[in-house]
């Protein structure tokens, strides 16, 4: 069995894996770590490997005091990927989204993929048919758009996300949550036609935390899966055993 835990800039993802299966999945905030990872190995004591993957700040000696009882893992730049990285600054690449593009070609081989992760960020990813991974763009995501407004403006409120009634926002609140929701929406589709200009045919993965809040408003053909990069992060380091 492995672990896999995803440490994003305000949450920590995990999940349990027996070879391909998802087990389960969980949830929980950083200064939970030590007893929310406690509980998941009592109840799951075949786990062998814990796999990392962080862009948060959580430092690596959080995690080596599990070393006396399996192998830990921290997926890095070093480590063996299935795609070509044609990024410029290939070293200031993401580790998550490395590993959602890692997982893009394995699981869709010889395809154009655009990996959307939806998350405090939202990053875009183009990796092409023949495994070269080109790069994308990063927005801010629909939390840091609503505490922007509330933040860099003296009277707009910080509210939660929220359906706008439509297109027209007819009080602040609802402006706002038009603005918000209706502005990312139009940018998704808006990059995804833009894409759509550059190569016509790719399959399209949208992840991350709100990725089913957008799924539904987006007019183009996606691929809807929140845990896409737990599920890549255990493909990542199953490719990471074959090829090392």
């Amino acid at each position: 069995m492995v672990l896999t835990i995803d440490i994003g800039n305000t949450r920590i993802k995990g999940a349990v894996f027996e070879c391909d299966i998802l087990i389960e999945q969980f949830v929980f905030e950083k200064k939970e770590l030590q007893k929310k990872i406690e509980n998941i190995f009592q109840k799951h004591q075949k786990i062998s490997d814990l796999v990392i993957a962080s862009v948060g700040n959580l430092s690596k000696s959080d995690f080596l005091a599990f070393e006396n009882r399996l192998k830990v893992h921290f997926v890095s730049h070093n480590d063996a990927f299935p795609f070509i990285n044609k990024y410029e600054t290939p070293h200031t690449l993401g580790i998550d989204r490395m590993v959602l593009a890692a997982g893009a070609v394995l699981k869709y081989p010889k395809q154009n993929r655009l990996v959307i992760d939806a998350g405090t960020c939202i990053t875009y990813d183009f990796i092409d048919a023949a495994d070269n991974y080109l790069g994308g763009a990063i927005t801010p995501g629909l939390n840091l758009r609503y505490k922007a407004l509330n933040d860099y403006t003296s009277k707009l409120p910080l509210l939660e996300l929220k359906t706008p009634k439509g297109v027209i926002g007819d009080s602040t609140a609802e402006s706002i949550h038009s603005g918000v929701v209706n502005g990312l929406v139009y940018e998704i589709d808006g990059f995804i036609d833009k894409y759509k200009q550059l190569s016509l045919n790719f399959i399209i993965i949208l992840t991350g935390g709100d990725a089913d809040f957008l799924a539904k408003r987006l007019k183009n053909t996606i691929f809807a899966n929140s845990n896409f990069l737990l599920e890549s992060l255990n493909q990542t380091f199953q490719y990471k055993i074959k090829n090392d």
